[in-house]
Order: C-alpha cells, then structure tokens, then sequence
C-alpha cells in the first residue's frame, strides 16, 4: 500500500491522492487499507516515516564506511543521500519528509525538520564523533532548515537540482557546523 500511495504521489500529487486509488493500485479491497489507515494522511505519515528510516539507515551505513578526519565531512553523505532518494524513491520527491502534507507530519510534536535534526544529530554525535549538547542541537537544527530551503530552490530551478546550488548548500554546511560544533 505504500508503495502505491508512493506512486500516487509521483503520478497526481497528493491534492488527487485518495484511499480508493490507492487500494486500487495496490490490489487490495478498500477496507484492507481502512484495517491500518484510517485516511490518505495517515498513509502518507507511514511513508514519510519510511523514508526518514531510509534516510537514517542509508546515511549511518555510508558515515560507518566513512573514514572522515572529521565530523563535518559527512555533510556531503548527508546531501548526496538526500539527492539519491530525491532522484531515485517513488514519491520521495513529491512528499520528501512530509511537508507538502503536514509540517508535523512526522510526529505532531515536532515539525518535520526537527524530526530530521534530531535523527542526523544522533547520527553524528553516535557514528561520526561529534560533542553532543545544546550547541549542537541548535547547529544541525540551523543546518536543516537552511540546506532544506537552499534545496528546494535547486530543484525548483532545475528538476534534478541546479548543481550550483548543491555545491553551494555543502559548502554553506560544511563551513557553518564546522564553525559551530566541536
């Protein structure tokens, strides 16, 4: 069913995503999509929270190969990881973390982007070495939501992202944690 609903998303958007459609897609009876979603936005929080696990998991796997001198240089895993699933998932270009849906998609406690700080903080304080504390918190919160709105122009600017741009919001992180954070 996710799957479907991935699709979807890819095909018509989320304004024309529907439970129908999607149990259609998916080949299954209408109230087999009701017995664990109980509407389209609920189908898409499983989707966006499968793609925040994919992210993690694609993004701790490269950071564990790494061998970086330091923790800063995983900033172009991050971005390369995020271009990827951009340019290669089903609907993660039309939902990305959930946005388009819900700022609080996620977890309605938090918004979307810092459900994504606190998943890459983790990472990087776990996987890549750097000092955990408030410092950092407001860093990779800052990073987040610059790189997602410097992103989003690349790709508004050309569909597989202004490579300029890329480079620039690598440039732009990697200067910036690596000035804030130990």
């Amino acid at each position: 069913m996710l799957d479907a609903c991935a699709e979807l998303l890819d095909e018509a958007g989320y304004s024309e995503l529907s439970t129908t459609r999607i149990a259609e897609r998916a080949g299954v009876a209408i109230g087999s999509v009701y017995q664990f979603f109980p509407d389209k936005r609920a189908i898409t929080q499983a989707l966006g929270l499968r793609y925040l696990d994919m992210f993690s998991s694609r993004v701790g796997a490269r950071i564990e190969e790494g061998g970086f001198g330091h923790w800063s240089e995983a900033v172009d895993v991050i971005i390369d990881e995020y271009l990827d699933m951009h340019r290669t998932v089903p609907g993660f270009r039309s939902l990305h973390f959930g946005d388009v849906v819900d700022v609080n998609l996620l977890d309605s406690g938090a918004d979307n982007n810092g459900v994504i700080a606190m998943r890459l903080r983790e990472l990087l304080t776990a996987l890549a070495g750097a000092s955990e504390g408030e410092r950092l918190d407001r860093a990779v919160t800052v990073a987040v939501e610059a790189a997602d709105s410097v992103l989003k122009l690349a790709f508004r600017r050309d569909p597989d992202g202004d490579p300029a741009l890329i480079e620039e919001t690598k440039l732009m992180l990697r200067a910036y944690l690596g000035r804030h954070v130990d």
